[in-house]
Order: structure tokens, then C-alpha cells, then sequence
């Protein structure tokens, strides 16, 4: 198993196993969102598993000068799970920034408290009136 930054190279295999996952994972390769995404990845630290020639997983972050690295997008391919890859992506971005507190942006709050993570707040989403 490798684990790497990502790159070019690695997008169409990314962008199949985020289609694979279903429709919570839409916003991403949608009709649409492919662009934006493919920018967000650019603007982003992203790295990934792979196998050989197979993507197995991939996480998405950004550091925020000193104040943080924050884990937006964790992503293990269903045929690969239960391997401990979602745990080396998690290690090598704490790795990668080893002074820095890792926070994790989460809707699956139980992998990450089985991993050994605690809550430290919430995160709220708004909207602001036209």
C-alpha cells in the first residue's frame, strides 16, 4: 500500500470510486460539480491509497496557516474497507504536520471516535438573507 499526495494522474480513478459510493458523494462528480470539485482538489492537500494500480481511498484537507489541518473529505473504496487505509491517510496527514492539531469535518462521527478521535464542538451551517 502507497500512500502519496495526489495527482493528475489519479483523478479519473478518484472521480469513479466517489460515483461508485452513491448519492451522498453526488456533490462532488454530479452534473456540474466535476469543475468545482476538480478545483477544490487544486486548492486542497489531497492525498491517496493506492494498491498497485487501484485507488483504495483518498482525503482531502486544508491547513490553515499554523491555527490547523482540517479534514474535510475521507474516502475508503467499499471493495478496500476494513484494511486500515482510512486510518494510513489519517496518519500520514498527521504526519505530514506534526505540530498541528487535525480536525475533522464529519458525518460519520462513530469511525472516527473508533479511531480514537474526540469532539471538540460542532459545526453549523447557515445561509444569509438575500
Amino acid at each position: 500500500m502507497e500512500i502519496r499526495l495526489y495527482s493528475e494522474k489519479d483523478e479519473v480513478q478518484l472521480f469513479d470510486m466517489l460515483a461508485e459510493e452513491g448519492p451522498e458523494w453526488e456533490c462532488y462528480h454530479g452534473e456540474g460539480m466535476g469543475a468545482k470539485y476538480r478545483r477544490a482538489l487544486e486548492n486542497s492537500i489531497t492525498c491517496v491509497a493506492r494498491d498497485g494500480n487501484v485507488l483504495c481511498g483518498y482525503l482531502r484537507c486544508r491547513e490553515d496557516d499554523g491555527f490547523g489541518v482540517y479534514v474535510y473529505d475521507l474516502l475508503v473504496r467499499k471493495a478496500c474497507r476494513g484494511q486500515g487505509i482510512g486510518r494510513k491517510l489519517m496518519e500520514f496527514i498527521c504526519a505530514s504536520y506534526p505540530e498541528e492539531a487535525v480536525y475533522v469535518m464529519s458525518d460519520v462521527d462513530e469511525y472516527y471516535q473508533k479511531q480514537g478521535y474526540r469532539r471538540v464542538g460542532s459545526i453549523f451551517r447557515g445561509s444569509f438573507p438575500e
